[in-house]
């Protein structure tokens, strides 16, 4: 036997991956302040490419991310987003081989569906309930053509694929959780997605709590963070809170976008450095994470 074939026999399977996860299509903000936000998202190096045909939805690009922010009436009170307050993540929409099967396969684990309403002529983008009012949608249209071919008008001169800023992608999605609730999130990802836990010694970027766990095609993790006083209701509260965004160089994207007027918090604990940084909340509460992308965790892009 030669080594080969030896290593052939003792090589480590791939981690089951059983809705065919393949990456974040998309994520979506829902507010009344669309104005506001965006201008916070060119910021960061987002830029406006296309209208949704039929709803006060406009999509922002840069790199392999696309992201949606949301001004619909209807959408902004099924999010609970009341007037004038911070914008909401409401959603992320995972990239799968067969939408349809990974929707029904969520179902029949005991996931809650969310009805979706299209109007003529709009795809059908199967969901799920996620934490609070949020979704999780499952997207398979996004090799040769995508969703936002069908839905979205591009805007006249403006070019549909900018360049990402300092090469970000999206790491992942921070999830703030019920006191006590870990293990059944924990349950939750891994039954119906196939996320694994990341042990304590594998951190990434500068904020130290929660529950880490990378995605079964390994092109983002998902970290879980209870509440620090479980009297504190506000706290008590599910939503997704941030994302984050992966770079190479922390130190170069942090100096691109504080040239760009983006402000980082700057504490003892919480100083910028090549591990991550955090933003300064805006809006009422809206923070991005940047994150040293590791050279084994493969780049949105190349979803």
């Amino acid at each position: 036997m030669d080594s080969t074939t030896a290593l052939a026999r003792e090589a480590v399977p791939d981690r089951p991956n059983p809705l065919g996860l393949a990456g974040i299509e998309f994520v979506e903000y829902v507010t009344d302040r669309p104005q506001a936000l965006g201008q916070v998202l060119e910021s960061m190096g987002f830029q406006p490419v296309a209208r949704h045909r039929s709803r006060e939805v406009l999509l922002y690009r840069q790199g392999g991310m696309n992201l949606v922010v949301n001004a619909h009436p209807e959408d902004a009170r099924v999010s609970q987003v009341a007037p004038g307050s911070a914008p909401v993540l409401a959603a992320v929409a995972f990239r799968v081989h067969d939408a349809e099967r990974a929707h029904r396969r969520c179902l029949d684990l005991g996931a809650w569906d969310v009805p979706t309403h299209p109007r003529a002529m709009e795809l059908v983008i199967p969901a799920i309930r996620g934490p609070g009012s949020a979704r999780f949608h499952f997207v398979d249209r996004w090799r040769d053509f995508s969703v936002f071919d069908i839905d979205f008008t591009p805007i006249p001169t403006v070019h549909q694929r900018p360049p990402a800023l300092a090469g970000m992608d999206y790491f992942g999605v921070v999830q703030y959780i019920g006191a006590y609730r870990t293990e059944e999130w924990l349950a939750y990802f891994s039954r119906l997605f196939g996320f694994e836990v990341l042990s304590d010694a594998q951190r990434f970027g500068i904020m130290p709590k929660g529950t880490l766990l990378r995605s079964p095609c390994g092109r983002f993790f998902w970290q879980l963070v209870e509440p620090e006083s479980v009297g504190d209701q506000l706290q008590e509260q599910e939503s997704l809170q941030r994302l984050g965004l992966g770079v190479a160089d922390v130190a170069e994207a942090v100096a691109l976008l504080r040239a760009r007027g983006v402000g980082f918090v700057d504490a003892t604990e919480l100083h910028p450095d090549d591990r991550g940084a955090i933003t300064q909340p805006v809006l009422g509460g809206v923070t991005f994470e940047l994150v040293h992308r590791d050279r084994h965790v493969r780049p949105e892009a190349d979803a």
